[in-house]
């Protein structure tokens, strides 16, 4: 008798985790508010001044209040969500696309390519990322595709290493070696043999770097070398509303449970992505 074996895509396990559910759920609202920034439908115009409505607590015409220059605060945070959010997504697209290259060529090829490639990330990884960063951006300029670049360049060791590990082991499996004997190219060996076997790591690790490069954008912003002014972000808010904060807690309020969320939301989905492509980690 045969025995049929049943087989389920990775998304199936994925909603069967309550962490990725959540995260989801949260991703998905401040992903619809971002939407709502970039087609400038948000309810006020987030860098237009009313001088009538100077620190206004949170009421029915503002739902999260109005800053020091009568700007409603609700408009910016959906504002500053869009614009760390496209920052996260640009570097940290860059970082794989780069750092998983790397990490692939220089596993699978050895020598002096991999020796370059890791001595170059112990260089980055030897000082801490916002350094790394805060040095590339004033080299660079202040603006958002600057930042995006300079984060993108910090994060592409993180790739190298999580991708350059398990090549090591799978290019001495049989199957590799066989394709080598075969003829198979190595163009074919590193993009179908290779490379669709780390991209569960990959994909969890992409989760987890957004959220990492979101409080990064937001802490070059803070610092002052991100997003300038009266442009929203969420760290500009932040920085803003430190000297407001004992009268008007609303200012702070608002960007920093926008920021809270969406690193949550991005550390709850990575481990959804982790537990349902991990066999070994599947709710059955």
């Amino acid at each position: 008798m045969k025995i049929k074996r049943e087989t389920k895509p990775w998304f199936y396990y994925y909603f069967k985790s309550l962490n990725g559910i959540i995260g989801i759920i949260i991703l998905s609202l401040l992903s619809i508010g971002a939407l709502v920034a970039l087609f400038h439908a948000t309810p006020y115009d987030p860098v237009a001044q009313d001088v009538a409505a100077i620190l206004k607590p949170p009421s029915g015409h503002h739902i999260f209040g109005t800053d020091q220059f009568g700007r409603d605060i609700f408009s910016r945070v959906l504002d500053g969500v869009r614009r760390s959010l496209a920052v996260s997504i640009l570097s940290v697209a860059i970082a794989s696309i780069a750092g998983s290259l790397l990490g692939v060529a220089g596993g699978y090829f050895g020598t002096i390519l991999d020796t370059i490639v890791t001595r170059m990330s112990d260089v980055f990884f030897a000082f801490p990322a916002i350094l790394m960063a805060l040095a590339i951006v004033s080299s660079l300029g202040h603006s958002w595709l600057d930042t995006a670049i300079a984060i993108g360049i910090v994060y592409t060791p993180i790739f190298v290493r999580v991708t350059r590990g398990p090549v090591l082991s799978l290019k001495e499996t049989d199957y590799v070696k066989s394709g080598r004997v075969l003829g198979f190219s190595t163009p074919r060996i590193l993009f179908k043999h290779l490379l669709p076997n780390v991209m569960p790591i990959v994909l969890v690790q992409i989760a987890l770097s957004l959220s990492w490069a979101i409080l990064t954008e937001s802490g070059l912003s803070f610092l002052g070398l991100g997003t300038q002014a009266p442009d929203a972000s969420l760290g500009l808010m932040v920085s803003e509303a430190q000297a407001l904060a004992a009268f008007a807690w609303w200012t702070l309020a608002g960007p920093s449970l926008a920021l809270i969320f969406a690193v949550v939301s991005l550390n709850l989905v990575g481990d959804g992505l982790r537990d349902s492509l991990d066999p070994t980690r599947r709710s059955i």
